[in-house]
């Protein structure tokens, strides 16, 4: 097994650091490429959200230093710029860390649900660009498995809470009735959608849904009983809406501070809300030094976050021991399917060596060999060629010091120990004098150390 993930995320690195290095899917299919080229990176799979880019790979750890080169690279940073930020983890803790963002126990917001689709639509992309194999796909697929048995056995998906839940909780403190402020989604995604139905939950009284495409934007809309609208439409809905709300996957900004300014002269000092929830930004970070504008990023979140994780903690707990058990369960698996391909390997070699000796036995018969005297050479033949390299590495091995080989051998072929057993006794000869009626007798023995004995 050669597991290695390479990520940064919101305990690692701020939201600066964390937008220059997000992927986004425009950019994935040359982002495989660069990380196929590499000779031992066999598979890859890309986590992109707001709050953590991730790599998972089969590769071996010495990869570790070339894949962050090569990250900041594409990127175009530093490797330096990275290097404080960024961690990795290898093999077993791959698997461990893997599980624990599916259950949604790393994420910013504990247990949120939104990072189990985001992460099955990483591993679906990767699928598409022929990225994965054997080893990432049973991981994915078990981690699945484990985080859809914690959401089922713990608490810690009720009343879920997310970064979408949040950013309403965070609107209540400056609106405490929301059933008099309209609001702008900008996005047509998860995280749009759950915040649309949030915001009606808290009585928003209209929900404008903003997005590249008209279609989707509608789609989004029409679910929670709002409007659909285009990214060029924004300017004219702006000074109509009292919060916004931004979650796309755009590489640059589709709310400048310009356009903010001409809404708030319209708006006689009535404040604007806003969260930009995107990594890279959505709303210009110039908006905030606006009057009458409280603009959040998804950093800013973080009391919502710390009150939610004071309240998940005993389910967390849980959580984290079926995870353990998880990673455990997939551990087995794999080293069960090493020892297959290992026994295969053995096999396949013991059957060569032995199909080499029957042809050649079949050919010395065919030349008129004795048929016994061939069977016997045929069968020491297999037998001494098929222990010849056993033997020789146990006697190395023994020779080194590890004896602990003679202890495998004796369990690999259920050997009895006879080391605590009395040696065979001699032969017992048969007494051919008339009195012994051909029954063997026992010779008198004439030891002095034997004398006296029954």
């Amino acid at each position: 097994m050669a597991l290695l993930t390479l990520g940064i995320n919101h305990r690692t690195a701020p939201l600066a650091l964390r937008e220059r290095v997000a992927f986004t899917p425009e950019q994935l299919p040359v982002a495989f490429e660069g990380l196929r080229s590499f000779a031992e990176v066999d598979e890859a799979a890309i986590l992109s959200t707001c709050n953590r880019t991730e790599l998972y790979l089969s590769a071996p750890p010495s990869q570790a230093p070339a894949v962050l080169d090569w990250l900041a690279d594409y990127h175009g940073m530093a490797t330096s710029d990275l290097e404080d930020a960024f961690y990795q983890h290898r093999d077993e803790d791959t698997v461990r860390h893997l599980m624990r963002v599916a259950c949604g126990l790393d994420s910013m917001v504990m247990g949120e649900p939104q990072i189990f689709g985001q992460l099955k639509d990483a591993y679906a992309t990767a699928q598409k660009h022929d990225a994965t194999g054997p080893t990432l796909s049973r991981l994915f697929e078990h981690s699945f498995s484990v985080a859809k048995r914690v959401r089922t056995d713990t608490s810690i998906g009720e009343n879920p809470v997310s970064v979408a839940y949040a950013a309403v909780s965070m609107a209540r403190h400056i609106f405490p009735n929301l059933r008099r402020n309209p609001a702008l989604l900008i996005g047509a995604g998860r995280t749009v959608d759950l915040l649309a139905q949030h915001l009606r939950q808290a009585g928003a009284p209209e929900l404008i849904v903003a997005n590249r495409t008209l279609e989707r934007a509608e789609e989004v809309a029409e679910r929670h009983g709002g409007r659909g609208i285009l990214l060029s439409d924004i300017p004219a809905y702006l000074p109509s809406v009292d919060i916004v709300i931004a979650s796309t996957a755009s590489q640059l900004p589709v709310l400048g501070k310009g356009a903010v300014e001409r809404a708030l002269k319209s708006r006689k000092h009535r404040p604007y809300f806003m969260v930009d929830l995107a990594v890279p930004r959505d709303i210009e970070p110039e908006v905030s030094q606006l009057d009458d504008v409280y603009l959040y990023t998804v950093d800013d979140l973080r009391q919502v976050v710390e009150e939610n994780v004071r309240s998940r903690k005993g389910a967390a707990q849980e959580a984290e021991r079926l995870i353990e058990d998880g990673a455990e369960e997939f551990l087995y698996q794999l080293r069960a399917l090493d020892a297959v391909a290992t026994l295969k390997q053995f096999r396949q070699e013991a059957e060569q060596l032995r199909d080499r000796e029957v042809a050649r036995a079949i050919k010395a018969l065919h030349n008129g060999g004795d048929p016994e005297t061939l069977l016997r050479s045929l069968a020491r033949g297999v037998t001494n060629k098929l222990l010849h390299e056993p033997t020789a590495q146990v006697r190395r091995a023994t020779a080194d010091g590890r004896t602990e080989v003679t202890d495998w051998l004796r369990e690999l072929f259920s050997l009895e120990d006879r080391s605590e057993e009395p040696a065979d006794p001699p032969d017992v000869s048969t007494d051919p004098s008339p009195g012994s009626a051909g029954q063997g007798a026992k010779r008198p023995s004439h030891s002095h150390d034997n004398a006296g004995s029954e």
